[in-house]
């Protein structure tokens, strides 16, 4: 694959919102990733279909690829996680008081949030007892399975 085409696709990644491209041209494989506010990597891969070694490409800076190597700093307190894909949402209404804030006592079984999925409306209760340390979502945004949505104590 050129270095032309290779380009492009990292321009187009960085510039849309999708989080990860891959693509195939006979036996040349390209995997890019865009980095999120949760993590701090970025690769850009190319493979070929014969298994031999990914070779970094040279649009990744070299303070990226060190970072990868370092495993990513583990938030201190009790997560709170996704359990499902959808969008986040802090309050039950637009433009009504949040369910929780930073600071906010919890019990268990409190709803901290809503995640709606397929158009239903998910309230995720509390697990824990607590004090709400840190809240990792905005409210609106997309998450994923096991992302970690509040931090408590």
């Amino acid at each position: 694959m050129d270095l032309r085409k290779l380009k492009t696709l990292i321009e187009l990644v960085e510039t849309s919102g999708i989080a990860e491209l891959e693509i195939q041209e006979g036996e040349e494989r390209v995997r890019i990733t865009r980095a999120t506010p949760a993590t701090v990597t970025q690769s850009t891969m190319l493979h070929t279909a014969q298994g031999a070694a990914p070779a970094q490409s040279a649009a990744v800076p070299a303070a990226v690829v060190a970072t990868e190597a370092a495993p990513p700093a583990e938030p201190e307190g009790h997560q709170v996680k996704s359990p499902m894909v959808g969008t986040f949402y802090r309050s039950a209404t637009p433009g009504s008081k949040p369910f929780v804030e930073i600071g906010d006592t919890v019990e268990e079984g409190a709803t901290l949030c809503i995640i709606e999925a397929m158009k239903l409306m998910n309230e995720i209760e509390s697990d824990k007892a607590g004090v709400v340390k840190a809240i990792l979502t905005e409210n609106g945004q997309p998450v994923e399975f096991g992302q970690i949505l509040f931090l408590i104590e």
